[in-house]
């Protein structure tokens, strides 16, 4: 697939997949009912969402009652406002909040791209560690495992299906990336997805995955605490670090500049950090334009 389009993973289960999975180009989950159809993210610019939605209309005449956010960025809820203002829109506490806090402002680290009229559209309903939507006879779960990609990541469980939709939680072919989460979180957490007897795993960017993907992040995860260990030791920083580091099995995963800002966080927890303690999130995107060599593309 090279154009965004959705895919059955399930009966009447669909994943909404945005080639290449790169800066802003997220994957969407779609599952329809005759009570209102639930929609998993939505996307980063008007035009995206609204081709979202086009192609939900393809497969179902039954408009979106629902849309589950899994974190607060914007590539996965600028679109939340194309589905309208009777359209439920659901993320965990602390997702709201930051999406709030945050505003438009991811727009500005690209602002080249056609964003469209972005209207700001936060969860209207909260909640902590879990919750259970009935469709009919279909039962989706809402999960927060704890503090990964953010401090506020969801992940979409259909345990009938055995289809699970990760958010950003583990990425597939791309570099995991957890400035605003947590490394030590991230594999707790993927531990915890590894009990769920997951058959198809729609990551929150890339190609769809088994759950083998799973254990992909967390391999890198492991990697990068160990960079980050011997550069502490070695009196480098992470800028030093990620030029000087051998990618070995990662070198082929898509934003590979994510090391800086990944090293950034192991270090913040090698020297004793809490998961998701707010980092500079600007200067460490600016150490990423450096390591790139310019800005990195976002074809959003």
């Amino acid at each position: 697939m090279t154009r965004p389009g959705l895919v059955e993973v399930a009966d009447g289960v669909f994943a909404y997949l945005q080639p290449d999975g790169g800066w802003c180009l997220n994957n969407a989950g779609v599952v329809p009912s005759a009570e209102g159809t639930t929609v998993i993210d939505t996307a980063a610019t008007e035009s995206r969402a609204r081709a979202l939605r086009a192609a939900i209309g393809t497969v179902t005449d039954v408009r979106p009652r629902t849309v589950v956010n899994t974190h607060s960025h914007g590539d996965h809820t600028f679109g939340n406002f194309v589905f309208g203002p009777e359209t439920e829109i659901i993320a965990h506490e602390l997702g709201r909040a930051e999406a709030i806090e945050n505003g438009l402002a991811l727009q500005n680290l690209w602002p080249d791209v056609g964003w469209g009229d972005v209207v700001l559209k936060p969860a209207t309903t909260t909640f902590a560690e879990r919750l259970v939507l009935h469709r009919e006879d279909r039962t989706i779960e809402l999960l927060h495992l704890g503090t990964a990609h953010t401090t506020n990541d969801v992940v979409v469980w259909l345990p009938e299906e055995r289809v699970l939709f990760t958010g950003d939680i583990a990425l597939s072919g791309c570099t995991p990336f957890v400035l605003m989460g947590s490394v030590s979180g991230s594999l707790a957490v993927l531990e915890r997805l590894r009990e769920l007897p997951a058959q198809t795993v729609v990551c929150g960017h890339g190609s769809l995955a088994g759950p083998e993907v799973l254990d992909a992040n967390a391999r890198y995860l492991r990697w990068l605490q160990g960079i980050a260990a011997d550069a502490i030791a070695g009196g480098r920083t992470p800028l030093e670090a990620a030029a000087e580091a051998d990618l070995g099995e990662f070198a082929g995963l898509r934003d590979s500049e994510r090391l800086v800002a990944n090293l950034h966080r192991a270090f913040a927890e090698h020297r004793g950090a809490a998961p998701g303690v707010p980092l500079d999130v600007v200067g460490v995107f600016a150490e990423m334009v450096a390591h790139h060599g310019g800005l990195p593309v976002c074809h959003a």
